[in-house]
């Protein structure tokens, strides 16, 4: 992004091992047997996985516990190429401070069979375990999670509680995968912020709204923008149940949101975003710059989108005043970055 920090400083994990909140496993039919594991690099492939250090322990246990209940009610997997069978993922989410884990089974049908004994067999493996839902996907396509859910056990949502604030997220609802270090780089992001209190904020892409109400205790008003449809409910309840009543939440897509803000003439005197990999487009940022904030946070999980629209942003006025790196992704390539961006004095 033609930006240099010499001094760059990235805040270390202090837990590397088992840090992952959440597991995906893709399950498969190979040579007459069910497994399930991680995909081998640059394939659909699944490798068979007994352990990974990353993860929590009781994913082993669920993992197994799930491929039992298959083989022993003959629950077939699903086959991507000919768009049969029925388990496509085993989905979990852990609540680090309450202990809660939610189960997910991702299935190819209208009505999951034998979920009585699944039920029991996960329940058997691991009694932390406080939600069991189905999730139903019969399209033909490599998203993991259709539309519908259903829920056989417990609560269909997980708690956890992150910065003092206790959050309900739904198993669509975006949440950081490294609890600890999510906390860290939260903290930062209200560090470069520089909020007074008086400040009206604007959240984009704010999933179940972790980041708006954490920032809620430092602003004036602060909004929330999300466009899955769960995450704002969630949202809306984690507002509700931390009694926090100067935060709202919309259901929108973030570029078109911060166009109707700009028309409603709502001038954010901070906005952060957090986008998915890809970044932000064009549009955005632009509305971004036309908006005039005093200073942007920019969080992302992708360095090489960071410095293109870091970049991008330098051309429409803002310049990075402080950089922060994060090593939420222990053993891997990935990192975050959390980035201040201040409006350009004229000359």
């Amino acid at each position: 992004g033609g930006v240099h920090f010499p001094d760059l400083q990235i805040t270390g994990s202090q837990s590397i091992y088992g840090y992952r909140n959440k597991v995906q496993f893709p399950v498969q039919s190979q040579n007459g047997k069910t497994v399930a594991g991680f995909y081998r690099a640059g394939s659909h492939t699944v490798i068979p996985i007994t352990g990974c250090k990353i993860q929590p322990e009781s994913a082993e246990q669920i993992r197994a516990a799930v491929l039992s209940w298959m083989e022993k009610e003959n629950v077939p997997a699903y086959d991507e190429r000919t768009h049969t069978g029925l388990v496509r993922h085993i989905y979990l989410r852990c609540g680090v401070k309450l202990g809660q884990t939610l189960v997910c089974i991702v299935a190819n049908c209208e009505a999951l069979p034998k979920k009585k004994t699944l039920v029991r067999e996960i329940l058997a493996a691991d009694a932390n375990v406080t939600g069991i839902v189905v999730n139903y996907n019969t399209k033909k396509s490599n998203v993991i999670l259709g539309e519908r859910f259903e829920t056989l056990y417990g609560e269909g949502y997980l708690e956890d509680m992150l910065l003092g604030l206790t959050f309900r997220l739904s198993p669509a609802a975006f949440y950081q995968v490294n609890h600890d270090q999510a906390e860290r780089l939260y903290e930062k992001a209200i560090e470069f912020a520089g909020f007074t209190g008086e400040e009206t904020a604007l959240d984009l892409y704010c999933g179940s709204g972790t980041i708006t109400l954490c920032l809620a205790r430092h602003v004036k008003t602060v909004y929330g923008v999300e466009i899955v449809d769960a995450a704002i409910h969630d949202a809306k309840e984690n507002a509700r149940r931390n009694e926090i009543t100067n935060a709202e939440f919309f259901c929108a897509d973030a570029g078109q949101a911060a166009i109707q803000f700009a028309r409603d003439g709502v001038k954010p005197d901070v906005i952060v975003v957090d986008p998915p990999r890809k970044g932000c487009d064009e549009t955005l940022l632009q509305t971004i710059a036309d908006m005039q904030p005093k200073r942007m946070v920019y969080v992302s999980c992708d360095p090489a989108t960071l410095a293109r629209d870091v970049k991008r942003m330098g051309e429409l006025g803002y310049q990075v005043e402080k950089v922060a790196v994060v090593d939420q992704f222990c053993h891997s390539g990935h990192c975050e970055s959390g980035c201040l961006l201040s409006k350009k004095k004229l000359d």
